[in-house]
């Protein structure tokens, strides 16, 4: 922890070699820094700029930053309205604010900044960025498609710098508790799951989240990525190999139903409204993959159930019992659910943290590019698999 000393606190050298350190003004030590004979190392705040000032920037971004006011500091807002830049710039407090991306790119002091754009505009930003020398941290999906991400996979390789795929499901309660309890050996070896992003009727009014053009697809791509990502992330990133998949559109753009989060232009819908998969991976592991905007169902499903050799879980990143564990311990089979959960207020905050932990430390990137590379070659495997009728193969390189 940062050893605390007052901003009038004065040290003065007594030793003719450091006379010219008349005085030294400390507001932050961090001892885990050089500390030697008056080496005193202050901790460097990182500086940031926001790229896209919608939804995703407010309610994620910039308060998982703003949560951390002595790690990091928000120096520019950038959208291309605007009025919006403004708008956050004057909600936030934050100092500078441009149409163009490029103006915090060239902006020396910038470290990292975090990519909220709608999907379509993901690839050039990020590898605009890696180049220029920040560090990113990228909204989900990675891009519109597995050629997008291997482009910014190569890029985050040749600049050395952090790519970061937002997907703040593993940073949860109960993904924290999951991580370790998998690690642990509870689990044994996971040879299959059932990944569910189902929604009733909840398409996104707001936003292109109805134009595949701009958003690459619909809850596949939107939210099916959340939850394939939490069941991959527990079994250990396997290679996928294959998938075959069937992807609807017959609900969305009915101008007959209801949808929760207002009304939107039916002819314009040309997302898919639910989608399904079967993908194979290549140590034998299989993962069923369910996904909808719009689907008849009694409510909500948002869970991953995973089959283990030692014992099954049901997982759920919030809510309430959001871990059920099977087991058989000496001829008896047991169901239970942990009690003592870690405590996560927000697993966006918990994302951003990571994200400044590992530029700082010099750590790997909490959720790397590679990630994101896959779950697009897994959707464009999906999206292809429901036109062609086949099994279709998966390619994750780059």
């Amino acid at each position: 922890m940062p050893c605390r000393v007052p901003q009038e606190t004065i040290l003065r050298p007594r030793h003719r070699k450091f006379a010219s350190l008349r005085t030294v003004s400390i507001q932050t030590l961090n001892p885990a820094l050089s500390i030697g004979m008056l080496t005193l190392t202050m901790a460097k705040k990182l500086k940031v700029g926001i790229i896209g000032n919608g939804m995703i920037a407010r309610h994620a971004h910039i308060p998982g930053y703003l949560a951390l006011p002595e790690e990091c500091e928000i120096v520019w807002a950038c959208d291309i309205k605007e009025e919006r830049a403004k708008e956050v710039s004057k909600e936030y407090g934050i100092a500078k604010t441009t149409t163009d991306y490029k103006d915090l790119l060239n902006d020396p002091e910038i470290d990292a900044v975090s990519v909220c754009t709608p999907n379509m505009a993901h690839m050039a930003i990020t590898v605009d960025a890696l180049k220029a020398g920040k560090h990113v941290l990228c909204e989900k999906p990675l891009s519109m498609n597995g050629d997008q991400s291997r482009a910014m996979c190569r890029a985050a390789k040749d600049s050395g710098k952090i790519l970061q795929v937002a997907l703040q499901m593993r940073f949860s309660g109960p993904g924290l508790f999951m991580r370790d309890y998998i690690a642990n050996g509870h689990m044994g070896d996971i040879y299959y799951a059932r990944a569910q992003a189902l929604r009733r009727r909840g398409v996104p009014a707001w936003g292109v989240f109805i134009d595949k053009e701009q958003q690459g697809g619909g809850p596949l791509i939107d939210i099916g990525v959340h939850v394939l990502d939490f069941t991959l992330s527990m079994m250990g990133y396997p290679k996928p190999v294959s998938a075959s998949g069937k992807a609807w559109d017959t609900l969305g753009k009915n101008p007959d139903l209801f949808n929760f989060w207002g009304d939107y232009p039916r002819d314009k819908f040309t997302v898919e409204d639910m989608a399904v998969g079967f993908i194979r991976f290549e140590d034998g592991q299989v993962v069923v993959l369910e996904s909808s905007f719009m689907s008849n169902i009694q409510e909500e499903i948002f869970t991953t159930q995973l089959f283990g050799t030692k014992s099954g879980a049901q997982v759920k990143a919030s809510g309430d019992n959001p871990v059920q564990i099977y087991t058989e311990i000496d001829k008896q089979l047991f169901d239970f659910a942990p009690r003592n959960i870690p405590d996560v207020k927000s697993s966006y905050n918990g994302e951003v943290a990571a994200f400044l932990d590992a530029i700082k430390n010099g750590k790997p990137s909490p959720v790397p590019g590679e990630n994101g590379l896959t779950l697009n070659a897994i959707f464009d495997a999906l999206y292809k698999s429901s036109e062609t009728g086949q099994e279709e193969k998966i390619d994750v390189s780059y």
